[in-house]
């Protein structure tokens, strides 16, 4: 089964031709910190602000230009928390920790202080603005190994005594916290949500120093586990979601954890690494010094997260082993692909779908929503109910 969003083709250029930086990483954060708008975790004059201060591919700059903001509403958060205005306190510190996030977003120097710093600081803005707003969001830690996954469980203020869980997994470069879109939208449905950083992401790549790895399967399981002793859950109604890189990572999940019912890749594919490589590939004999400045982040960004060493050989061995070829068939679950015909690699999600041998749907974003970036980004408003109206269904 499959759908098209759209009603007719509009001929001209449209939004996405709007570009925030020439590069891609850069353009992209900067439309998903302003699709965050809506849910307050943003705003436009100051997010516009740090734009018109960022230079092409600087990573130090773009650190800087994104901390200076940060640090700006956290000052202001601070001071009318000691003042009793606790409405304007948990407003500006939800904004100063998406700020603090998105300034490591871009920057790839393991060693820097300012990484756990920043990410400290994200932290505390954001489990304050959980206390004073009443949000319906608790921070856990999710037993993992010989470590943990830091993350949070919203619970749904609308549920039955016995309702839905969808968890959350985030992508490459944004973290746990960003998928506002999605556990807002289930919140607001009765659904909870478990929203978590694994290896190589977030908060569990740059405290826990934890590195992704292919068998993500063994990331969820322990996820699973710890979300089915939460009161309130039932446990024949999981849904698994992926964005970006998650939406390769959760399906490879989904093969071999048999509890999750649902499971949503956006946008999904067989091979997460194969366009990245294809890239470096007619690279590969280069040091990284020598490479793009867009090119040398990308290879120092996919070192540092799957735990090899800066080489472009080594990137391209580590990112070989992200295919899902060979276990697409193993996926039994009712699964949802969403996908948008501006994606970066367009065709990629359908090549997914149609390798796909369990009941599935198949989602496309074009111009006519909006929505037709990577992840919806731009988009999320229309992203949550053409995603929730389906999910209600199901889960």
């Amino acid at each position: 089964m499959s759908s098209k969003i759209s009603q007719d083709k509009n001929s001209g250029s449209h939004w996405t031709s709007t570009k925030y930086s020439k590069n891609m990483l850069m353009d992209a954060l900067v439309k998903h910190v302003l699709g965050l708008m809506l849910y307050g975790m943003s705003d436009l004059g100051e997010v516009l602000e740090v734009v018109s201060q960022l230079t092409v591919s600087d990573e130090e700059n773009w650190i800087s230009a994104w901390s200076a903001m940060a640090q700006r509403l956290q000052s202001r958060a601070e001071k009318a928390d000691q003042t009793g205005k606790r409405v304007t306190a948990s407003t500006a510190y939800l904004r100063a920790s998406t700020y603090w996030r998105v300034s490591l977003m871009c920057f790839n120097i393991p060693n820097d202080p300012r990484i756990s710093d920043y990410a400290l600081a994200s932290s505390k803005c954001y489990e304050r603005y959980l206390e004073l707003s009443g949000y319906p969001g608790q921070y856990v830690d999710i037993p993992y190994e010989n470590s943990f996954l830091p993350g949070h469980f919203y619970r749904s203020p609308v549920a039955g005594d016995k309702a839905p869980l969808l968890i959350l997994t985030p992508g490459q470069d944004t973290w746990a916290e960003d998928t506002r879109w999605v556990y807002d939208g289930a919140i607001r449905r009765g659904i909870h949500c478990l929203v978590y950083d694994g290896p190589g992401q977030g908060y569990a790549l740059r405290f826990n120093d934890l590195r992704f790895r292919p068998d993500w399967e063994n990331v969820v399981g322990p996820v699973v586990d710890f979300g089915l002793q939460i009161p309130g859950i039932d446990p024949s109604r999981i849904g698994l979601m992926g964005l970006s890189f998650g939406g390769f990572l959760a399906p490879r999940a989904a093969a071999f954890e048999k509890r999750i019912k649902v499971c949503i890749a956006d946008p999904g594919n067989l091979s997460w690494g194969d366009g990245i490589i294809g890239r470096l590939q007619t690279l590969s004999n280069l040091q990284r010094n020598e490479l793009p400045p867009e090119m040398s982040s990308l290879v120092r960004n996919a070192a540092w997260k799957h735990g090899v060493s800066d080489s472009v050989k080594e990137v391209i061995q580590a990112l070989q082993a992200y295919d899902n070829t060979s276990n697409v068939d193993k996926i039994t679950c009712e699964t949802l692909v969403m996908d948008g015909t501006a994606e970066l690699n367009y065709g990629s999600a359908q090549k997914f779908f149609d390798a796909l041998q369990c009941p599935k749907h198949y989602m496309l974003f074009d111009e006519t929503t909006t929505a037709q970036q990577h992840c919806q980004i731009g988009g999320y408003a229309i992203a949550t109910e053409y995603l929730f109206d389906w999910l209600d269904e199901r889960l």
